[in-house]
């Protein structure tokens, strides 16, 4: 009879035994181990990938905690500055009264504008530039045959960027085209 089984293989190969209980538990075992090896090493790699993100989000806000730190302050000194443009609007430079303290609120508003620049506040006067809606508040519009429509006309307060960021808008009359004026009736005719 084990001639028999043999009869039924091919020479040169070997009968597998059927596999055991215990084999199929350990095939079983490994791979569920595999399974979770591979999870968690994707939990793994998932978990770098956040911290890689939550590291660079921190630098990124701690960068613009520098970089804007300044913000509210330079709102604050830009009432200062206003005042000294305004005193020197006021003064007529030909009044010998009035000479040296014109000389002082020039000085002054110097000092002022260089120890902004030196924190990267940049001003903006964009008296003759087109309107830009991102940087300018348009407070009027005046018609004006001169100039293209949209272009600044006149600066009531000039603009503030700090690191390229606005801290105030400029307020500025922006140009419009003249209006088209009807041809007069000639009574003769």
């Amino acid at each position: 009879m084990a001639d028999e089984q043999n009869l039924d293989t091919p020479v040169g190969e070997e009968t597998q035994a059927p596999e055991t209980a215990a084999e199929v538990d350990l095939a079983t075992r490994v791979q569920a181990l595999e399974e979770q090896l591979a999870a968690a090493q994707d939990q793994a790699l998932r978990v770098a990938a956040e911290m890689q993100n939550v590291r660079r989000r921190a630098e990124q806000d701690v960068e613009k905690a520098h970089k804007f730190a300044l913000e509210k302050f330079t709102g604050d000194l830009l009432a200062v500055v206003d005042s000294l443009e305004r005193g020197l609007e006021l003064s007529s430079p030909d009044d010998d009264k009035v000479k040296a303290m014109r000389e002082g609120l020039e000085l002054t508003l110097k000092l002022m504008l260089d120890t902004l620049k030196r924190y990267q506040v940049e001003q903006l006067d964009p008296h003759g530039e087109p309107f830009d809606p991102e940087r300018h508040q348009a407070m009027a519009m005046e018609e004006s045959a001169n100039v293209e429509p949209n272009t600044v006309l006149k600066v009531f307060q000039k603009g503030y960027l700090l690191n390229g960021r606005l801290i105030r808008p400029a307020m500025v009359v922006v140009s419009k085209a003249p209006a088209e004026v009807p041809p007069s009736i000639d009574e003769k005719a």
